[in-house]
């Protein structure tokens, strides 16, 4: 679980101005925000959307906030900020949380494998475990989406888990959904066709695809470890 602190303020989205700003109106003031992500997010960044926003730890940066929450339809929360699921993961992973992973007594982060540089690699003497890392935030129909726009950088990534497979590791994408009604997880072959190729062709070679969804609130997000969402073609 990881606390909103300090504590988050709700505020009103008014557009985005380029990838990583956006403006939102707080208390009546129009105030530029950070946006933690750089996916698309169309389907949520609507004039007059409900966002929370947490102030930054610096008075000397650009943007006074980082957006953190937006209600999405049906007023579900939705977390955008894609550094929360690596500090959730890694949280989870070295609690034990994670039923595949619990012999792994050694975890580190941002380790380079190859031309990427993983999330996490577990270590039980010779063995080894390569895990990435995927925030999700769209949801269809019950179904969470990955990704929101064509993702050259997730495509290297499976090739490399997939590299790591063959050469004797074991290896794993996990996708955290960052918000409560996805019930299935599949990849989005409608927007990056070719990030859903391969994610089947890793599958196929022996890497593990999971899926967990997360309980936000505007005071905190959390896994919910009760079992993985299934997965759909």
């Amino acid at each position: 679980m990881i606390r909103f602190t300090p504590p988050l303020q709700p505020a009103q989205f008014q557009r985005r101005l380029n990838r990583f700003v956006a403006e939102v109106s707080l208390g009546g003031e129009i105030v530029l925000a950070h946006v933690p992500s750089s996916g698309r997010l169309g389907e949520l960044f609507l004039p007059g959307a409900e966002v929370w926003l947490q102030p930054a730890a610096s008075p000397r940066r650009k943007t006074a906030y980082t957006l953190k929450l937006v209600r999405a339809a049906g007023g579900v929360l939705v977390a955008i900020d894609t550094q929360l699921t690596n500090r959730l993961v890694g949280a989870g992973l070295r609690a034990g949380r994670f039923a595949p992973w619990q012999t792994y007594p050694n975890v580190r982060a941002e380790v380079r494998r190859g031309d990427s540089r993983l999330d996490f690699l577990l270590t039980d003497g010779e063995r080894r475990c390569w895990v990435e890392v995927k925030s999700v935030t769209l949801v269809e129909n019950s179904v969470a989406l990955f990704p929101d726009a064509p993702t050259a950088r997730g495509r290297r990534h499976l090739a490399e888990l997939t590299a790591a497979r063959q050469a004797g590791d074991a290896a794993c994408v996990l996708f955290l959904v960052q918000r409560e009604d996805g019930r299935f997880l599949a990849p989005n072959a409608c927007t990056d066709p070719a990030f859903a190729g391969a994610l089947w062709h890793a599958q196929a070679a022996g890497v593990v695809v999971l899926a967990y969804r997360c309980r936000v609130t505007p005071e905190f997000i959390a896994v919910d470890f009760a079992e993985p969402l299934p997965l759909r073609r």
